[in-house]
Formats: C-alpha cells, structure tokens, sequence
C-alpha cells in the first residue's frame, strides 16, 4: 500500500493544534464548549513528548495497559490521586483512540475498549466534581465522555495525511463503523463508495 506523508513546519504546537482541532471539529460538524476544545489541545501538546505519553521502566518506554491504570486509580489512597489517575486513563485512552487507530487495523477489538473505558473514566471523573471548585472542569470531563467518539473522529483526522486505502482498509473501516458507531468512519466509507448498512451501536446508546 502506497501512502504519501506531508511533512509541515510548525513553530509553535499548541497554536498548530489548537487551529488543526478547530477545523477538524468543525468539518465533521461536531460543537463542543471552548473550555473543552481548550483542553483537548493542552492535551494534545503534552503528549506530543513522547516522556509525556510513556512510562519509563528498565525495559524502556513502556505505555502502562489501561486496566492497569483503571487499578491504580480505584486503588489510589486519596480522592485526589484517584481523580488524577482517571484523568491520566481518560486522557490516554483519547490520545491513543485519536492518533494511533491505523495500529488497531489487526486487533480492532483493541479501539472500542479504549473509547469505553476512556469515556466511563471521564464520566466518573465528572461525576466527583459535581460539587466545589471545580465544576468547570467536571464539565469538561461531562461532555468529553459524552463526545468521547466524535472526539477520536477528530483526532484521527488530524493525525491523518494522505493515505490509500486498500480493500483490507475498507474491511476495517466497516469493522469499526459497526463496533463504534464512527461518523467518520462512515463518511469515509461513503467517499468511497460503500454506503455501510445501519446497526445499533452499543456505544452510542447514552
């Protein structure tokens, strides 16, 4: 398969992103509020280090599986750490879904468990911050689990340069459309001549 990369110059990341986010979202015709477009681009910069995204062990760069995440953070002795560690769950799970969905293409059943249990963690999250302080951001959390698929929709729009896709792509494509419920996915799959039939989507029924 042949693919085609586009190499752009970029000074200042968090601009790049923040306008690459903005139309992303705006193409796929997806609202959210500015706090959480703001966020999601603070998010997107920070795990543009790799340090950021990985775990160093002595085995290397490692990315820590998300149920073991899930366990740290139910686990965690305080109701701070446990907000933090779902937090790292939910903001894991999006940036992986968002930008590394063509390493799904073997093991599909890898890309709904990361937008489930991204999504069920900032649901959680939001949920202990209903009240005090910080229920500008527990709104954040709300509507980042509300949106959590559109969201990937975006994201894997932004991480995508030209690509061909092959008969195996189109296959996946669908694979994920009845899995997810992916718009774009079936937008996609429109573009290109496959008009994929309507199922219920397990994930879409909130």
């Amino acid at each position: 398969m042949d693919t085609e990369v586009r190499v752009q110059r970029v000074t200042d990341l968090r601009e790049y992103f923040r306008d690459a986010l903005h139309d992303a979202l705006n193409h796929q015709h997806i609202a959210v509020e500015d706090q959480t477009e703001h966020y999601v681009v603070n998010l997107l910069t920070i795990f543009a280090r790799a340090d950021a995204l990985f775990e160093q062990t002595p085995a290397g760069a490692r990315l820590t599986p998300l149920v073991v995440m899930l366990s740290q953070a139910l686990e965690a002795p305080t109701h701070e750490e446990r907000c933090r560690g779902l937090q790292r769950l939910g903001d894991v799970s999006l940036f992986v879904a968002g930008f590394f969905a063509q390493g799904f293409a073997a093991k599909l059943v890898d890309i709904d468990y990361h937008i489930a249990m991204g999504g069920r963690a900032y649901g959680t999250l939001a949920d202990s911050m209903r009240s005090g302080g910080r229920r500008t951001l527990g709104q954040v959390f709300a509507e980042l689990a509300q949106k959590f698929q559109p969201m990937v929709d975006a994201l894997n729009e932004i991480s995508e340069t030209a690509y061909q896709y092959s008969h195996n792509d189109l296959l996946r494509l669908y694979e994920l459309w009845v899995k997810t419920g992916s718009e774009r996915s079936r937008a996609i799959l429109r573009r290109l001549g496959v008009e994929p039939a309507h199922v219920p989507h397990p994930l879409q029924a909130h």
